[in-house]
């Protein structure tokens, strides 16, 4: 891994697919534990969690199924203040074991509406799964479950995480090269 450029940014390598993989692999043992016999739904939160979820999806033993709802709160690599959602969530979460799948958790904003509103629909459990999180960035109380990684309040890329659209496709995560 070294340097990559995407746009006008420098990133340097910061999370191995090594890395990544063996945290994923730790997650779907726990999961599996945890779940056996109860069937979940997972909630991939789009678009920066579909590499996680896919990769987590693949390591469950257990019966599942997975939907996907779209929430936003980024442009560039700025948090907006405002979620946006696009996608909405079409099956019934009554007495169903629900687990959310996110790609990172920073200022905990978007969990903090969507949550209530699974909640609402009566689920049987609630929790959740992040590859990362940023405690340092953290504005509201979010509890995460299933954690990969604890990261540092920096900008990153890669694994499913964008800048402007690019760079999801990376198999590492990479951190912004601050000037």
């Amino acid at each position: 891994m070294s340097v990559i450029n995407v746009n006008d940014k420098s990133f340097q390598p910061y999370l191995t697919a090594s890395e990544i993989d063996t945290q994923i692999k730790r997650l779907g043992i726990e999961i599996n534990g945890d779940y056996a016999g109860k069937r979940p739904l997972f909630i991939a939160i789009l678009n920066g969690s579909f590499m996680f979820a896919s990769d987590l999806f693949k390591e469950l033993t257990i019966d599942a199924e997975i939907c996907f709802i779209k929430l936003a709160s980024y442009k560039g690599t700025r948090s907006t203040g405002h979620v946006i959602t696009s996608i909405g969530l079409d099956e019934s979460l009554k007495d169903r074991h629900v687990l959310i799948i996110e790609d990172i958790v920073d200022t905990g904003k978007t969990l903090s509406e969507f949550l209530p509103q699974l909640k609402d629909q009566h689920p049987a459990s609630l929790k959740i799964a992040a590859l990362l999180h940023k405690p340092e960035a953290l504005l509201y109380p979010i509890n995460i479950d299933y954690l990969g990684f604890n990261v540092p309040n920096k900008f990153l890329l890669g694994f499913g995480l964008d800048f402007d659209g690019l760079g999801r496709n990376l198999k590492e995560i990479y951190r912004l090269v601050e000037p």
